[in-house]
């Protein structure tokens, strides 16, 4: 079988690590994209063209890999949000399986381990646009069931963040 990993998901080889000024840059570019490099600058320390240089390296090296619009799900008409855990024989990863990209409800396919092969992040206009893409999922040879979660509430959603936790407590967050 062909491998689709080069068109699923690329790593980047920045030519030097990211580091704290990049990674300040990054947290800025993440929270407004439209920012000038001088704002930027100017809550990261530094000049508008050493952002500018550092955007271009990082660009250059895939550590940026592009710059996105984010939409508003209702403005579009897709307030139906699941995520789908489909169980397949053989591996999920089948050429038929990737083909699932290609409807634009799909945000995201996964290949995982656990009790099912591939997960998908669904969004779709209601519960019935859901059951008819659940039908294209069961069309394809080889899927045994799914689980679907249908999202009642997002409390969180957002992009990988530059920033890493570097120490971890000790005790557990307290329960409220």
């Amino acid at each position: 079988m062909k491998s689709n990993k080069e068109t699923i998901q690329k790593n980047s080889t920045p030519g030097r690590p990211v580091d704290a000024f990049d990674r300040r840059i990054l947290s800025e570019l993440v929270r407004n994209a439209r920012q000038t490099y001088a704002e930027v600058g100017t809550k990261v320390g530094l000049s508008a063209p050493a952002v500018h240089d550092r955007v271009k390296r990082m660009i250059a090296s895939g550590t940026i890999a592009s710059t996105n619009a984010a939409i508003d799900p209702m403005a579009v008409g897709k307030p139906f949000l699941a995520f789908v855990h489909v169980d397949a024989s053989g591996w999920g990863k089948s050429e038929r399986m990737m083909k699932l990209r290609d409807f634009p409800e799909v945000e995201e396919l996964h290949s995982v381990t656990g009790d099912c092969c591939v997960i998908l992040k669904v969004r779709t206009a209601n519960a019935d646009a859901m059951e008819r893409f659940l039908a294209q999922v069961y069309a394809l040879p080889g899927v045994r069931a799914t689980r679907s979660y249908v999202v009642l509430t997002t409390y969180l959603d957002r992009p990988v963040q530059a920033e890493v936790t570097e120490t971890w407590p000790d005790v557990p967050l307290p329960a409220v």
